[in-house]
């Protein structure tokens, strides 16, 4: 590999990084032209990002080389031991050992200054080295021009914290064009429910989006299946609209199913790096509860949002949104409720529909109630909004887009109502 500080200048090499990064030139070809592969290359770009008025790429050794101190060597290695059993497990998300993350967990916890490279000799004399896997193509890609032209939304269910010996689930939402993280949750069960309380926290605090991305798992999409009972009753994908996609159509929100793996690839990538670092850090503090899983969660989101260069849009989430915002390349949309409805209990609900019968009453589960002035034999809809913190959930009965008031139950009544 020919050495680039005796074949280019620092002002030649800084106005060909300053290209790529206003997107004139392409990557591979600035390597080409500087004869330098992709670790060096990203090692240049962090250099340059980091102080440009100061960025060189003349070799200077400073010093001779220093002999690792025996404390130093005896931190890399329980580290690469941490690492190793995280591995090992196969419940968690982690694969691969991440050198810069021992680096940093070095700097922070033990105030030991390495290097990288030092690391990773370290790692292959002792048996903690692993080849990278060759990364998958992603063949479906969703471009966009504007913020919140699409929202992608998803979960996954991992084991995040080693020592809690239960998985959880991560629900996650993003705004496609900034890579922003809108939402990120852990929840230990995977309903309906929680998928649209991230809903409204994302609605209600960024906007509604033109439309929605997620996965074709059954929470989202109804997916006529080969051998079901509903094929006899004509009721075939995509005619029976899911809980949350009923939220989605009362926010005229469009819903766009995600029909591969490799189509979600956006929201993967960053689903990546956030699960990799709640792991390691997890395992380290001997996290065992959501509460304090999420407040590591929270750190490594903001982080993401405001610290990180993300690797295809070259910029830092928060810095694309609000460029976006303030230049107006923006397709969101105030959160209003739709008429006629009161409140937004009414939207974002786990709805139940019912029959009026001849004394005016509809029942859930063991529960029933009546409903004065409405038509017997009409049909109700019910729209259910919990209140976890008290135990109670508001029942409020819409009939010929008419209210008809609300009851109070207990949310451990509502067997059938899954929170």
């Amino acid at each position: 590999m020919a050495q680039s500080h005796k074949n280019f200048t620092d002002s030649q090499v800084k106005e060909l990084i300053g290209r790529y990064l206003r997107g004139e030139i392409k990557r591979k070809h600035l390597q080409d032209i500087l004869n330098i592969g992709e670790t060096r290359f990203f090692a240049l770009l962090g250099k340059y990002q980091e102080n440009p008025d100061k960025f060189s790429i003349q070799y200077q050794r400073s010093k001779t080389s220093r002999i690792i101190e025996p404390a130093i060597e005896q931190n890399i290695l329980k580290e690469l031991k941490l690492d190793k059993k995280i591995i090992d497990d196969k419940d968690t998300p982690v694969k691969s050992y991440n050198y810069s993350f021992i680096k940093k967990r070095l700097e922070t916890k033990y105030k030991q200054t390495v290097s990288v490279p030092t690391i990773i000799d370290r790692a292959k004399k002792g048996g903690f080295y692993l080849k990278k896997r060759k990364k998958k193509t992603h063949d479906k890609e969703v471009l966009t021009n504007y913020v919140g032209e699409l929202f992608q939304h998803d979960s996954s269910y991992h084991l995040f914290a080693p020592d809690s010996r239960q998985k959880w689930y991560l629900i996650t939402t993003i705004d496609d064009f900034s890579r922003f993280m809108l939402y990120a949750k852990l929840v230990k069960r995977e309903t309906s429910w929680s998928h649209i309380m991230a809903l409204q926290n994302v609605f209600m605090k960024h906007g509604m989006p033109k439309s929605m991305y997620a996965g074709s798992h059954r929470i989202f999409r109804f997916i006529q299946d080969r051998d079901s009972l509903w094929r006899k009753h004509h009721k075939i994908t995509d005619e029976v609209d899911t809980q949350f996609r009923e939220a989605l159509n009362d926010c005229s929100v469009e819903y766009i199913p995600a029909l591969s793996p490799q189509a979600k690839g956006k929201i993967e990538r960053p689903y990546g790096w956030i699960q990799d670092h709640l792991v390691r850090i997890r395992a380290r503090e001997n996290v065992t509860t959501i509460p304090s899983a999420q407040r590591i969660l929270n750190q490594q989101v903001h982080q993401y949002n405001y610290r990180w260069v993300h690797s295809t849009t070259k910029e830092i989430p928060y810095l694309r949104l609000q460029r976006a915002l303030k230049e107006k390349q923006s397709l969101l949309r105030d959160f209003i409720i739709k008429p006629s409805f009161l409140s937004i209990k009414d939207i974002f609900c786990i709805r139940k529909e019912r029959t009026i019968n001849p004394c005016r009453k509809v029942s859930i589960d063991n529960l029933t109630f009546k409903i004065n002035g409405a038509p017997i034999g009409a049909k109700v809809n019910l729209r259910i909004y919990a209140n976890e913190k008290t135990g109670l959930a508001d029942i409020r009965s819409w009939c010929n887009n008419k209210y008809f008031g609300y009851q109070k139950a207990k949310i451990s009544d509502l067997n059938s109502v899954h929170f």
